[in-house]
C-alpha cells in the first residue's frame, strides 16, 4: 500500500483486508489517527489490524480512555470521544505512548485535540456513504 491512499470498501470483510493490508506498512513508534462519525468503523479497524498481529481481544477503549494490547507488536489503543480538555491527555502522560517507540499508538476520535498529534503520524479518514459503503482516506504526515 502507498500513501496517500483511498479505498472504498462495501463490508467488514473488505475492511477486514484493508486493516491487513495497512498493517503490513505501519512499524513500531507508528502514531495512526483514526477520524469519523459513531459507527463508521474505527474501532473494527483496529480490530482487524490487530488480530493480524496475533491479538484478538480488541475493544473499544471509550470508558477506560487507552487499551494496552500485546502479541507481535504492542499496540495502545486510545479514544478522545469522552476527553473534555487536552490537560486530561497530559495527566494521563499522553506523551509517554506517543514517544513510545517500541509500540504502535492508535487514537480514535483524534480530530477532538490535533494539538496533541506529533508532526509524523498517519490519519484515516473514514466516512460513511448514503449505501452503507465506507470512505478511507489514508495520508502519512513527516
Amino acid at each position: 500500500m502507498n500513501l496517500p491512499n483511498t479505498a472504498k470498501v462495501f463490508s467488514e470483510d473488505e475492511t477486514g483486508i484493508l486493516a491487513i493490508e495497512f498493517s503490513k506498512m505501519i512499524k513500531n513508534g507508528d502514531v495512526i489517527i483514526l477520524n469519523g462519525d459513531l459507527g463508521t468503523g474505527k474501532t473494527f479497524f483496529v480490530k482487524a489490524l490487530a488480530k493480524n498481529f496475533g491479538i484478538a481481544n480488541v475493544s473499544s477503549p471509550t470508558f477506560a480512555i487507552v487499551n494496552e494490547y500485546y502479541g507481535s507488536k504492542k499496540i495502545y489503543h486510545f479514544d478522545f470521544y469522552r476527553i473534555e480538555k487536552a490537560t486530561e491527555l497530559f495527566d494521563i502522560g499522553i506523551n509517554d505512548y506517543l514517544n513510545d517507540m517500541e509500540a504502535i499508538t492508535f487514537i480514535e476520535w483524534g480530530n477532538l485535540f490535533p494539538e496533541v498529534f506529533p508532526e509524523k503520524r498517519i490519519e484515516v479518514n473514514i466516512s460513511m456513504n448514503e449505501d452503507v459503503s465506507r470512505n478511507f482516506e489514508i495520508k502519512k504526515y513527516e
